[in-house]
């Protein structure tokens, strides 16, 4: 029996609908799933509600009227602290929030991904995270009957990744230094859609000396979409760093009356053709420098 999970990013989005929570990898302004996030954009999609450790993703789906809910550790863009979109969404009001430490986003994801109710953690415990959350403690039933906070499960409908490599059969690789929690968002989730910088039919054929890179098994993955530089304006380390000139100019909008409608209809465009045109095209992506920390 053979398998082909390979699909397009609007086949993707149509399985997308109104309320469903949505849990998107990455963290901040790297390894963002943008061509799918942009995919959502362009959609009729609403009342979702978005899981991440957030960058320009929440913003622009906030920016867009997508959203009922976010649960986050963060909204950033690094070297613009707060995504401008959500500072402005957040300042406005009109949607849920659950802020969270980043752990604690971490564990949430952990306990749906184990099929459990809650973990006990002490992250949390003593700030107004705890409070603001509404969150309830559990007490150990050992010897130490540690007080803790139970973190509850944090389940999704789908889940958005980006990643280096994907096959038709959902292998997936990761490279670069900080794939963090992507594990989890993928085990977390009913369906899982992994974007990727270049498909091959066969990853243990083409890129054996790997396979470290392959952070979650293929079993969780029911839909691979090829994306080159699909990961733009977030960094893709090691292959492209951010576009710090591209998210300036976005930020620059959420300033502008019509801004958003504008940067939707010139910058998004219709399509990734018209979207990568627009940023200089693949060449200029592609040699875009990796950000020094």
């Amino acid at each position: 029996m053979t398998f082909d999970k390979r699909t397009t990013a609007a086949d993707v989005v149509s399985r997308i609908k109104d309320g469903m929570t949505i849990g998107i990898g990455g963290w901040g302004p790297r390894r963002k799933p943008m061509t799918l996030v942009r995919e959502l954009l362009r959609s009729p999609v609403k009342d979702l509600t978005i899981v991440a450790y957030g960058g320009p993703d929440v913003g622009m789906l906030l920016a867009a009227g997508k959203v009922k809910k976010v649960i986050y550790g963060f909204v950033s863009l690094d070297a613009i602290p707060l995504e401008p979109y959500f500072r402005k969404a957040r300042e406005a009001g009109g949607f849920e929030v659950l802020e969270l430490d980043e752990g604690m986003l971490q564990w949430g994801l952990k306990a749906a991904a184990l099929r459990l109710p809650f973990l006990p953690t002490r992250v949390g415990l003593g700030t107004d995270v705890f409070v603001q959350g509404k969150f309830k403690t559990v007490t150990s039933p050992y010897d130490d009957g540690e007080v803790m906070l139970a973190m509850p499960a944090i389940p999704l409908d789908m889940a958005l990744l980006h990643v280096h490599r994907a096959d038709r059969i959902g292998n997936i690789q990761a490279l670069g230094p900080d794939t963090y929690y992507d594990e989890w968002f993928a085990k977390a989730a009913k369906e899982v859609a992994v974007s990727a910088e270049e498909v091959v039919e066969r990853m243990d054929h083409a890129y054996p000396e790997d396979v470290k890179a392959n952070i979650f098994e293929r079993c969780f993955v029911q839909h691979v979409v090829e994306a080159p530089l699909g990961a733009h304006p977030t960094s893709m380390p090691p292959s492209y760093g951010w576009d710090m000139k591209a998210f300036k100019a976005y930020g620059a909008t959420a300033g502008e009356e019509g801004g958003w409608a504008k940067y939707m209809a010139e910058t998004i465009g219709p399509d990734e053709a018209h979207y990568l045109a627009q940023m200089g095209g693949a060449d200029a992506v592609s040699k875009l420098p990796l950000p020094i920390f």
